[in-house]
């Protein structure tokens, strides 16, 4: 068997680039060949059958020119009609079946989703893949609601972690900071007015009134840095928060497994992978609730300062490390059981 994977391959690092690589090295770890195309602006040299397209034709071009068996493409947010033509594409490819990772949770909450009909040129595309991967019971009805019959989709968590974070050393400053600061507290996003970081900056002023040693370690760059710097220089409490930017995806997960609480304050969001890592590595998880966090988490409302605070100081009166509830490499079990039952389908019960 041979699978291509289309997607964004890292990096940068989040959750579909995180699913897409686990994939592929649990494939070649059973001697399973596996390509990639890279669909983003962000490209390398192509390298080890992973492959960085410059255009839209020389994706054409490669899904012709490569070998498969199974064709696994992976997208979130929004559906462009880029995209839907992507879709279409994969589908159409002779000798091959085609699967469909939707990773975007918080796309039933927007226009594409709240619209989904079985009529639509959306649905008449997504009904063309022969198996389609969501990530919560939601998707899935929402997937119905497009015409995908039942016996199609499948519901398979895709994230995978490491069973103990990286051995690694946190550079500075992140080491002084965690070092220096008790409870230390973290965040993962984008620094964009949907991730609401000034309101755990706004918080963390309160919250040193009775932890005078607390600390909040920012990671993740976007267009309002410039804006945060200046909100953070302002803040009695500015020298006790760590603006680090971007930071490798093995230091995260070292940060975020050394810190004691993870913040993830939005308005909005989809299923973040970001609080399923700390929630991995035993880290209490705050988020503001979009009716998709996993079980564990401590919700809040969206833009409320006060109920962050309270959850907060809750947290760390009550609160402590958890235990991960984490399945190992189950779900990735799974994916490969998909596509062997695929390709038995398609040569008459026989896996080759």
């Amino acid at each position: 068997m041979t699978v291509l994977q289309i997607g964004p391959y890292p990096p940068p690092h989040g959750g579909i680039q995180t699913n897409l690589v686990a994939i592929r090295q649990y494939l070649l770890a059973r001697q399973i060949k596996c390509h990639v195309i890279n669909v983003t602006r962000y490209r390398k040299a192509d390298a080890d059958h992973v492959y960085y397209p410059k255009s839209w034709l020389q994706v054409l071009l490669l899904l012709f020119r490569l070998r498969y068996d199974v064709i696994h493409l992976h997208i979130g947010g929004s559906v462009t009609p880029r995209l839907l033509g992507l879709s279409l594409v994969c589908c159409l490819m002779p000798g091959a079946k085609s699967v469909l990772t939707f990773h975007s949770g918080g796309y039933l909450h927007s226009k594409g989703g709240r619209t989904a009909r079985r009529w639509s040129i959306r649905g008449l595309v997504f009904r063309r893949f022969d198996r389609i991967i969501t990530v919560n019971k939601k998707m899935v009805e929402m997937f119905q609601r497009f015409g995908v019959a039942e016996e199609r989709i499948r519901l398979i968590n895709p994230y995978s972690f490491p069973d103990t974070p990286p051995d690694i050393d946190l550079p500075e400053p992140l080491k002084s900071f965690v070092r220096s600061h008790k409870p230390t507290l973290i965040t993962v996003g984008g620094l964009e007015v949907e991730y609401d970081i000034p309101l755990q900056i706004e918080a963390l002023e309160i919250i040193r009134e009775r932890s005078p040693n607390a600390g909040l370690i920012i990671i993740g760059s976007g267009s309002l840095e410039a804006e945060m710097r200046s909100k953070i220089a302002s803040k009695q409490s500015g020298e006790h928060v760590l603006l680090c930017g971007d930071v490798p995806h093995p230091l995260t997960l070292r940060a975020i497994a050394e810190s004691d609480l993870f913040l993830r304050t939005t308005h909005y969001d989809g299923d973040s992978i970001s609080i399923r890592e700390a929630q991995h590595f035993g880290v209490p998880v705050i988020a503001t609730d979009n009716g998709m966090r996993p079980d564990g988490v401590d919700l809040v409302p969206a833009s409320d300062l006060r109920a962050l605070c309270c959850a907060i100081e809750h947290r760390l009166t009550h609160g402590g490390r958890q235990e991960s509830t984490d399945d190992g490499d189950a779900n990735l079990q799974e994916v490969l059981e998909l596509y062997k039952g695929l390709l038995s389908e398609f040569n008459g019960g026989a896996f080759r």
